[in-house]
């Protein structure tokens, strides 16, 4: 089986994915890296954190082919939805879970990120944020994926606000989600070592700021307006005020 840990950019993603995998790992499945390398899937799943892209057919096949043949591990995505990874869910080979964010908050990210790299000369995929609209039409294609992955069937949804406010309540769905058993001493050692606050010097909690409603102070009044203009109907459905 795959565990496929999609999120919204800079919501926490980093984060989630890390737990989700060394939660799995206190079963004893496989680490996605291991894999990575000993089905040489190095140009499917890249990054640190195994992040596969899309999620088209011929990628999906690729790394559905260590699952088939007994192996457990844990990927990650940015992406949308598709028909390959409903055909893999339905079939029992992928189970899903997605995070997201305040996109008002998760597009400050984004620039302040890409910015920090770019003065450091090390641009990275957010380095071409370079002003208020382009971060806006960014935000915006990853808005209307969390749509769609809140209309997809038998996926845990998370949002990062509720994960940072709310971990131990937010943790528990999500080892039921795994099914896992909150009792066991390892599962209670990875959720203790992700808990917000308690390690974040640890490499993969992918965190800078993070804070809950930084966007307030950081964009013109103007900018709130507009971008309440262009979030209007989605920030109430993901549960986020627009004052």
């Amino acid at each position: 089986m795959i565990v496929l840990s999609v999120g919204m950019p800079r919501a926490g993603s980093g984060w989630h994915y890390n737990l989700i995998h060394d939660l799995m790992k206190t079963t004893g499945c496989a680490d996605a890296r291991d894999i990575r390398e000993k089905y040489k899937l190095q140009n499917i799943l890249t990054e640190v954190n195994c992040n596969i892209g899309v999620l088209s057919a011929r990628r999906l096949a690729m790394v559905a082919l260590p699952a088939l043949v007994g192996n457990t591990f844990v990927i990650k995505a940015h992406a949308a939805p598709s028909g390959a990874s409903r055909f893999l869910a339905k079939l029992g080979l992928l189970r899903i879970t997605y995070i997201y964010r305040d996109p008002r908050d998760a597009m400050l990210s984004a620039f302040d990120f890409g910015q920090r790299a770019l003065a450091k000369g090390r641009p990275n995929a957010f380095s071409h944020l370079s002003d208020f609209e382009k971060s806006l039409d960014f935000i915006m294609e990853y808005v209307r994926i969390w749509e769609k992955w809140t209309e997809e069937e038998n996926v845990l949804v998370a949002r990062y606000e509720d994960l940072v406010t709310n971990y131990d309540a937010e943790s528990a769905r999500l080892l039921e989600f795994l099914n896992l058993d909150a009792a066991k001493p390892e599962v209670r050692a990875v959720i203790e070592q992700f808990r917000p606050g308690a390690n974040e010097s640890q490499p993969g909690l992918h965190y800078y700021k993070g804070q809950i409603g930084r966007f307030r102070d950081a964009y013109t009044r103007e900018q709130k307006r507009f971008m309440l203009s262009k979030l209007v109907g989605y920030l109430e459905r993901m549960g986020y005020d627009t004052v």
